[in-house]
């Protein structure tokens, strides 16, 4: 009864409103060149593989801090239980309807999700690590590549904005927590290696 007032609330009528706008502004959009670029992305990205592999081979070449890609698949194994199993059974928020063409497996080896849509896993997953990459290896633009993953869920049709932008949020409050309770190993100085 309370799930079916708040989804009759204004403010839930305005956010459905701008997911079915974003989804017709992205539908024009869609063609094989972005397909190429969203799909694999979106695929390399589940079960948070992108974050754990990215962050293992750049602490294995030296470029990020000792012991970032164990602290950030610590990181991501409480993220994942809280957002995929307990809110995302909270809320059971259906997806949006794939194309009727995409019958059988999906494009690009995607995987299709059994979970709901509320909140987006990847985008919390994605700001999760981006949070926590960004101070232990600041290199690359993580939060850039977490918004494209982001990005990439609304288009592939496995999530609505407003579960990007809620998971999002979420993340960016996971990796800050993260910061706090398992902070990134103290730099070496070159000198002091040995």
């Amino acid at each position: 009864m309370a799930f079916r007032r708040l989804r009759a609330h204004p403010v839930a009528t305005r956010i459905r409103a701008v997911d079915r706008a974003v989804d017709v502004a992205v539908a024009r959009a869609r063609n094989p060149v972005l397909d190429a670029v969203f799909y694999p992305l979106s695929s390399a990205a589940d079960h948070s593989l992108l974050w754990l592999a990215t962050a293992g081979t750049r602490e294995a070449l030296g470029k990020a801090r000792p012991g970032t890609a164990v602290r950030l698949a610590a990181i991501l194994m409480v993220e994942s239980a809280v957002t995929n199993v307990a809110l995302k059974s909270l809320f059971g928020r259906i997806r949006p309807i794939l194309d009727p063409a995409l019958t059988g497996p999906l494009p690009w080896g995607l995987r299709r999700p059994i979970t709901s849509a509320f909140p987006s896993g990847h985008a919390t997953a994605g700001f999760t690590a981006a949070v926590f990459l960004s101070r232990a290896d600041p290199g690359p633009p993580w939060y850039l590549i977490a918004g494209l993953v982001g990005f990439s869920r609304v288009y592939v049709r496995l999530h609505h904005t407003s579960d990007v932008v809620a998971g999002a949020a979420l993340g960016l409050a996971f990796g800050l927590a993260a910061r706090r309770f398992a902070p990134p190993a103290p730099l070496v100085p070159p000198g002091n290696a040995g």
